[in-house]
């Protein structure tokens, strides 16, 4: 699969009174056209920032991009001027913010903010920009689209404010869509319906998603591939299947045993954890990261080399990268358990 996306060994720092906090530390992550990559962690692991500095979002100061490329269709971001940035933003790459009463101006109805993106990027003649404007409200499925084109966002409810960000994402047609925590706060019913539209704009579009979610459970249902963040690194990375049924990284099985409904069983893989179970200890501040392995305190696998050098990124197996010198130990006690 071609790569819409190649993001190569990117760095982005915070530059604080604290001292250098490595946000994104040496990360690698491409998407191929048509896919859906999953990027998963905790709160704080660089999900965000990454997300952010593909579009070059990151804010100037504190943060800045200090190394590595992202290479959307060959193209290097961090090289473009801020004008022709502007115009990779909605028409190339488009983005899904988690919460959109944040993101959604309170003062502008939901026709003038979707036709806002139509008229800045040229799509279409002023004189047909209502119309396009009902014709993408009912794709993502928002009732009474005529209605609601003179509606606030506070009008709204939380599903349909979150459709009115797919609507505004969707209207230039993007070849990427990036969707940060896009059923955050939503019930159990609302986020199936939004994670089917996403799943169904993939198909219709033909347009790669890279998802970040914390919802192994989401994951688990939707994703091609899935990259596990810790502390600024990648520290897994696999196929959804190969992932669950098999994870290699300490951290990986830490997540899916914490998951309430054993995520991967519900999608026809992975086995249900007998009862729920913590992670020990916390992530390490980003500003004093240990010399080795960030998830080694954590760890019931460290040895004294995990505390010395953190362990590169290494493929097992074909599509399947991992960070752990445990890896090869860890695999045999899996096949075992399994047996």
């Amino acid at each position: 699969m071609s790569a819409l996306l190649d993001i190569r060994d990117l760095h982005t720092h915070f530059f604080t009174a604290r001292g250098v906090l490595k946000a994104v530390n040496g990360v690698s992550l491409s998407i191929g056209r048509g896919e859906i990559v999953a990027v998963v962690g905790e709160s704080g692991c660089g999900k965000s920032v990454t997300a952010f500095s593909i579009l070059r979002l990151i804010p100037d100061p504190p943060g800045r991009i200090v190394g590595g490329e992202v290479l959307f269709e060959g193209r290097d971001l961090t090289t473009l001027s801020p004008a022709e940035m502007r115009a990779v933003r909605g028409r190339g790459i488009a983005m899904i913010f988690q919460e959109p009463m944040t993101s959604l101006n309170p003062v502008l109805t939901v026709g003038e903010q979707v036709g806002e993106v139509l008229i800045e990027h040229g799509t279409v003649p002023r004189s047909r920009v209502k119309a396009r404007v009902l014709e993408i409200l009912e794709s993502v499925r928002i009732s009474d689209p005529a209605r609601r084109i003179g509606q606030y966002p506070h009008e709204l409810s939380g599903g349909m404010r979150q459709r009115v960000m797919i609507a505004m994402a969707l209207a230039c047609e993007p070849k990427l869509i990036i969707a940060d925590e896009p059923t955050t706060a939503l019930d159990v019913t609302v986020q199936a319906q939004i994670l089917d539209l996403l799943m169904e704009m993939r198909d219709r579009y033909g347009m790669a998603v890279m998802l970040i979610t914390h919802d192994l459970g989401v994951v688990a249902e939707t994703a091609d591939r899935v990259a596990v963040m810790y502390a600024g690194r990648k520290v897994e990375e696999a196929a959804v299947e190969a992932l669950f049924r098999q994870p290699l990284h300490p951290y990986t099985q830490g997540l899916i045993r914490a998951t309430p409904e054993g995520a991967g069983s519900a999608a026809g893989f992975g086995r249900r954890p007998a009862r729920l179970q913590e992670i020990p200890g916390m992530v390490p501040p980003l500003h004093a990261m240990p010399p080795g392995c960030a998830f080694a305190p954590r760890c019931a696998f460290a040895l004294d080399l995990c505390r010395q050098a953190p362990p590169p990124l290494v493929m097992r197996h074909e599509g399947h990268q991992v960070a752990c010198y445990r890896a090869a130990d860890i695999e045999a006690r899996t096949l075992e358990a399994v047996a």
